[in-house]
């Protein structure tokens, strides 16, 4: 199967998919739209972060203690991420940018049904 990329300088090249692997849609600060794969049980954070995404700090590293993976996800997708954690909830409640649609991607591992996400990185706080 073949898609466009679009990559940050604007450019598109097409691409071949491997079975396993999911499309992630992600829009940076700057609102460039850049998609990403991710390999079937890494984290939505790592698939970002590995393919050149570094404004998704995730300084801890994906141990829930700081908020710097914070992502807006597109609310079609809501239904098929994992229940917000108690933990989750109180580390977004120190962000000044949480919205209904706010998740920390450490916390989201990527799944064949969440294939095509979308999602936006937060502003940094």
């Amino acid at each position: 199967m073949a898609y466009l990329v679009p990559t940050i300088d604007g450019a598109a090249d097409e691409q071949s998919w491997d079975p396993g692997m999911i499309k992630v849609n992600v829009v940076t600060r700057e609102g460039t739209r850049i998609c990403v794969e991710g390999t079937e049980g890494m984290l939505l954070m790592e698939a970002i972060r590995n393919n050149g995404i570094h404004e998704l700090l995730a300084l801890c590293g994906g141990q829930l203690s700081c908020c710097t993976c914070h992502v807006y996800v597109d609310p079609i997708f809501a239904d098929r991420l994992p229940a917000l954690s108690k933990f989750e909830d109180e580390m977004l409640e120190n962000s000044d940018h949480r919205k209904p649609e706010s998740r920390l991607s450490c916390q989201i591992p990527c799944t064949a049904e969440l294939d095509g996400i979308r999602v936006e990185v937060a502003p940094k706080d």
